[in-house]
């Protein structure tokens, strides 16, 4: 965020008061640390080939919890693993059942729960390119996890670029991504195949810029998706953008305030009943909420540099309150959100939590309990913990 020009009147009085001795008023002390009291739970391993567990998200409803990931062994193997409980203490390993090449090797990576059923997106990278082949799973009646089959082109082929994240709603089930037209969604009422919305009015590139989309949430209208437009012109940086839908299908842009920063919105929520933004603004993590007259800016919290990619690793709502899980580009921090948004305290970690490739961190609570799953690229584990609602 750059600040803006002091007047001449306000450098000759900052002059006087120096002249007479007065010093700058001190910076405001940071805000004491929330410190919970983290127990790390044990996760089974899965059946098969034994390795280390991977851990990319972790999610829940309805009275049960998941956690997804994959084993990884040697030579830089993969398979996909997941987890559910009932309690958010004590888990079970779920049974998967890979359909393809790629689905027996596919890390899984998003989840999204709704009626006590989980659907998942996980990928594996492969092909001359190396490009990630992405799969998706839904959970059948008897508790296990199937991949679902689908033609190559629904997320890969010659327009492909991601498929960033599922969520889950009353409507059913959203991926929010990205192809060379720009962002695409991609719907589904029960998790059992997907249709993809790609080339769509609103949310394709066009005369006014180049979008990306990184994040949606159900709403009571439809959906929210949220992301970032590049302006045409030169500008190397983009503004933040959202776009709302009663269906996924037909999207209208739903405009954000901009500032002269780099600013775009990664993750978002609902904190009792209005969507809450979390994402980068300048060397900040900006908040923004959007209320009845739009979106509106809700300040900011932390500080990134330019070593690695900063970004919002996951954003959670705990009680009144939110969690978010935020790389600097070096190692992820937590930090915990009061007055919807607009308060953040930092959070210790049961561990140091570096960010960087295969490096992941994940929250998700319901109420005041917190699971927090941290892979550091050699060992993940899954930590709960509870916080106070609102600090």
């Amino acid at each position: 965020m750059f600040p803006g020009r002091r007047g001449i009147g306000a450098m000759v009085l900052s002059a006087v008061l120096f002249g007479a001795g007065c010093a700058e008023p001190a910076p405001e002390p940071p805000p004491e640390p929330v410190r919970p009291q983290w127990q790390r739970l044990a996760l089974p391993a899965p059946a098969g080939t034994p390795g280390r567990p991977m851990l990319r998200d972790v999610t829940g409803c309805a009275g049960r919890w998941y956690a997804v990931g994959g084993v990884g062994g040697a030579g830089g193997e993969t398979r996909p693993a997941a987890w559910t409980s009932t309690d958010g203490v004590t888990w079970a390993a779920m049974r998967l059942e890979p359909k393809g090449y790629y689905g027996r090797r596919s890390v899984l990576y998003s989840a999204a729960c709704r009626d006590g059923r989980v659907a998942i997106l996980g990928d594996k990278p492969g092909g001359a390119h190396g490009n990630p082949r992405a799969s998706s799973w839904r959970q059948l009646p008897d508790g296990s996890l199937v991949e679902v089959e689908a033609r190559f082109e629904l997320y890969g082929g010659p327009t492909a670029v991601n498929v960033a994240r599922l969520v889950a709603g009353p409507r059913g089930y959203l991926i929010a991504g990205n192809r060379s037209s720009g962002v695409a969604s991609w719907v589904s009422a029960d998790a059992g195949e997907f249709e993809i919305m790609e080339g769509v009015p609103e949310l394709v590139t066009d005369g006014r810029g180049t979008t990306w989309g990184f994040d949606a949430v159900a709403t009571a209208q439809g959906w929210l998706m949220v992301g970032g437009i590049l302006p045409p012109g030169g500008r190397i940086d983009r503004d933040p953008l959202g776009w709302t839908s009663p269906d996924g299908r037909t999207w209208q842009r739903d405009p954000v305030p901009a500032t002269e920063a780099y600013e775009e919105l990664q993750r978002v929520v609902v904190l009792a009943g209005t969507p809450v933004a979390v994402g980068l603004r300048g060397k900040e993590f900006g908040v923004w909420r959007r209320g009845p007259q739009g979106w509106e800016s809700a300040g900011a919290f932390g500080t990134h540099g330019s070593a690695g990619a900063p970004a919002v690793g996951a954003l959670a709502v705990t009680g009144d309150g939110l969690l978010a899980a935020v790389s600097d580009g070096t190692s992820y921090s937590l930090w915990s959100g009061a007055d919807e948004g607009r308060a953040w305290r930092p959070v210790t970690g049961p561990v140091p939590m570096p960010a960087g490739a295969d490096r992941d961190v994940s929250v998700f609570a319901v109420a005041d309990q917190v699971l927090l799953a941290v892979d550091d690229g050699r060992e993940a584990a899954l930590w709960s913990s509870r916080l106070i609602p609102g600090t």
